[in-house]
Order: C-alpha cells, then sequence, then structure tokens
C-alpha cells in the first residue's frame, strides 16, 4: 500500500518511533551510569533514528482517517553514536481532526532487556516537524523488569529523535 503521508520518527513509536538501533557495552553505560533524579530514579538518553516505516491507510490514495496504521522501526545510538539497540512499534490513529492523534505501543530493545512503551501522539498531521511527546514505560524485561517511568521524545533532525528514559526502579 501506499504511504498517505511523509515517515516521521515517533510515528510508530511512535515509529520509532520510534526508535532504533548494538554494542552492548555502550547501552549498558548508558543506563547504570545514568544521573539519578527524583527518588532514585534513573535518567538515560538515546539517538533514534528512524530505519523503516509503512504505512496503512484505511482510505489509500485519501485523506488520513480513524485506523489508520503505522508499522516502524528505528535504530538506538549513545551519546557516543555508538549502536546500541533498536525499537519497534505500531501506532494507530485514533483523531484527525485538530492536528491528528496516535496511539502507539513501542518495544525499546537494549542490552540486559526490553522496555515497553505505550501512549497518545498528538499533532502528528500538522506541517513541519514531528512534536514532542511523552509515553509511559509500562514494563520490561531483563535488567528492565517491572520497568515503570516515562521516555520523552524530541525531534531534533529529520527522522532523528532524542528519547529521554526516567525510569522509577
Amino acid at each position: 500500500m501506499r504511504p498517505i503521508r511523509a515517515a516521521c520518527l515517533g510515528t510508530a513509536t511512535a515509529l520509532v518511533t520510534l526508535l532504533a538501533c548494538a554494542p552492548v557495552a555502550g547501552a549498558a553505560a548508558t543506563y547504570t551510569d545514568s544521573a539519578h533524579a527524583k527518588g532514585g530514579d534513573k535518567v538515560f538518553k538515546l539517538i533514534g533514528r528512524l530505519a523503516q516505516e509503512t504505512r496503512f491507510p484505511v482510505n489509500p490514495g485519501g485523506s488520513p482517517a480513524q485506523g489508520d496504521r503505522a508499522v516502524f522501526r528505528s535504530i538506538l545510538f549513545d551519546q557516543n553514536d555508538k549502536q546500541v539497540g533498536d525499537t519497534g512499534g505500531t501506532c494507530t490513529t485514533t483523531r484527525v481532526d485538530n492536528g491528528g492523534e496516535e496511539e502507539c505501543v513501542v518495544t525499546y530493545n537494549l542490552p540486559g532487556g526490553q522496555l515497553s512503551v505505550q501512549g497518545i501522539v498528538f499533532g502528528f498531521l500538522k506541517p513541519g516537524p514531528p512534536p514532542s511527546f511523552d509515553n509511559g514505560i509500562t514494563g520490561g524485561t531483563g535488567k528492565f523488569d517491572r520497568a515503570r517511568g516515562t521516555v520523552h521524545a524530541d525531534t531534533i533532525a529529520t527522522n532523528t529523535r532524542r528519547f529521554t528514559f526516567d525510569l522509577d526502579h
């Protein structure tokens, strides 16, 4: 099927949304050496570069519609630009007025485990760079088992986002 609009990172966060991207040591150091935030939280940042996105429109060739889906994959990099993991996810359009709204479910594959993230991305149909968003960390595996917290995404270049993870555990 033909994409209904240009690919944007985070849309299948949010493509990856969200995100994507493997040397294990780089990410482990990023997480382990992270700054402590409120109440012992762990905070770390990664850069996600969109690797692939496919959109499945409800009305091929027509306007965006409720139920449109995006599937994406991104590569994740640490502060030293070393590949440390990847992401994969899906977003479903839930609203097309007021700039649009998508419900996204994304998994971040990192050294030592995975993080599951879910939430709404607003304004993805507005012209210009994709908007920033915050989504909830709903769980994880391995060293991220039972993880909770948030991930904040900022667009820093075309198809590139900075993800700030704030883990509560």
